[in-house]
């Protein structure tokens, strides 16, 4: 049985016939499958045979991963797609086993062809035409790898429902007119004018390339070479790549200097102008203000901010990296898992936490949702140097004689070096305002590690909080 297949349409054509099929018997070794583009053969399609006696279903997710495949060029995709129904009729487990080999191939054709579809939504670039009546008319050229123009079309009729548009590709001609949208056979690549929008596209492209984060590989992995003969934007790409370091060492040369010496009246100057902006002169102040704290985006996603808490005259400053999910919702730091460990410890070394000031680095909650949970993640660099504010203000208002930075965040919110922590720990560095800062582990750390390595490190951390503690008790 030879079955053959409309250029448009096909998956649904591929259903109906693929249920008859099965519904009278017919093994996949005796069907033949042919696309429009299929060479014919000696015997040539027949008329289906009408439905037999037996019921054929096939569940939700397998029609899914079916119409999606159905879009790949593999002239083997119906076979294997009919082969799968019919198996499925009587052992159904194999559909949720990725580890059968019929289902990864046809996960792996899947695969392919939403890559394809997405770099189609990605890449296509249209070209304004002569328009004949009141909607604008545009129309673009794509070469994509699988017969996708069916499965890709309906996002251009969203997103471009106020204009008129072809998209013509060696499969076919997509063309969207007064909101409806038709499929027609293939046709020659159309003669496209140039875009004067393209110029003001190119402008924007050139505007938005950050030469100081230059990755060839990735940008040909997201934007593959083969698009770019239809990219007006790609032209430019070259000389970028090519200017890149001369831009980026300008930008060295144009950041920030030291401030200049009126810049301190300058500034109170505008504290006097703005008094409820001033700046905070206590810890509760301070507290109050960080409340309302808007620097980076993390305060969007965030239950609160959760200020230091502790002894005000506090001698010792500890500082972690972020809040965790703990003390995001109840808005206090180190009362998780890691806040206990490291009370544990400090009373350990004969210190009172009670008499410390504890706080973090960053003051916002940092995480990804998972389900119901919420998985920490760790705050960037930027984030760090947005919070660096609060943080700085707290040290101008404690004045700590000591602090203990848990972390590699805490050590780089204090004294901006980013350097690996292992050989640091256990040491004494100079924080950015000339205070001394001991380097030690996170709790957090050590509640990841297996039970060996996080024996070590918890007796790594005890030394260093009782290095601290005699610290203090000499500076007394």
């Amino acid at each position: 049985m030879r079955v053959d297949l409309p250029r448009f349409g096909r998956f649904e054509a591929w259903r109906q016939a693929a249920r008859q099929l099965a519904s009278a018997g017919f093994a996949p070794h005796e069907v033949t499958w042919a696309d429009p583009d299929t060479p014919a053969d000696l015997f040539g399609a027949a008329a289906l045979p009408p439905a037999g006696p037996r019921d054929v279903t096939a569940s939700t997710a397998f029609l899914s991963l079916a119409r999606t495949v159905a879009s790949h060029s593999d002239p083997e995709r119906w076979a294997l797609l009919y082969g799968a129904l019919v198996r499925a009729q009587t052992d159904r487990r194999f559909l949720s086993n990725p580890a059968d080999p019929l289902m990864d191939r046809l996960q792996r054709l899947a695969k392919s062809v939403r890559r394809d579809v997405h770099k189609m939504h990605a890449f296509v670039r249209f070209h304004e035409l002569p328009a004949t009546g009141p909607r604008r008319s545009f129309g673009a050229w794509f070469q994509p790898d699988h017969p996708i123009l069916e499965a890709a079309t309906p996002f251009f009729a969203r997103r471009f429902a106020d204009m008129d548009w072809l998209i013509a590709t060696p499969e076919g001609v997509a063309r969207f007119t007064g909101g409806t949208v038709r499929f027609d056979p293939p046709a020659p690549r159309p003669d496209l004018p140039d875009d004067a929008s393209h110029d003001l596209w190119q402008t924007y492209f050139a505007n938005i390339f950050n030469p100081a984060r230059v990755k060839t590989r990735a940008m040909r992995s997201e934007m593959p070479v083969k698009y770019w003969k239809n990219l007006p934007e790609t032209r430019l790409i070259p000389r970028m790549l090519a200017d890149a370091p001369q831009r980026v060492q300008a930008m060295r040369d144009a950041q920030a200097a030291v401030a200049p010496s009126f810049a301190g009246r300058v500034t109170a100057r505008l504290r006097a102008q703005s008094p409820d902006e001033a700046a905070p002169q206590t810890l509760d102040q301070a507290a109050a203000q960080a409340a309302s704290c808007t620097r980076c985006d993390l305060c969007h996603t965030a239950s609160r901010t959760v200020w230091g808490e502790g002894d005000p005259a506090a001698a010792l400053m500890i500082v972690g990296e972020a809040p965790g999910d703990h003390e995001d919702l109840q808005g206090r730091p180190f009362i998780g898992p890691a806040g206990q460990l490291l009370r544990r410890e400090l009373a350990g070394a004969g210190l009172d936490a009670g008499r410390a000031w504890l706080t973090n680095a960053v003051k916002h909650f940092k995480f990804t949702p998972r389900g119901k949970r919420r998985l920490h993640q760790n705050p960037d660099r930027a984030e760090i140097r947005h919070c660096r504010w609060w943080l700085d203000l707290e040290r101008d208002l404690l004045r700590p004689r000591l602090t203990v930075a848990l972390g590699a965040t805490a050590a780089f919110a204090l004294t901006d070096d980013a350097s690996a922590l292992t050989p640091r720990r256990g040491r004494i560095e100079t924080a950015l305002d000339g205070g001394p800062v001991l380097v030690t582990w996170h709790p957090s750390l050590i509640l990841r590690l297996e039970a060996g390595r996080a024996g070590q490190a918890r007796a790594e951390l005890a030394a260093d909080l009782a290095l601290a503690a005699r610290m203090l008790a000499d500076a007394a």
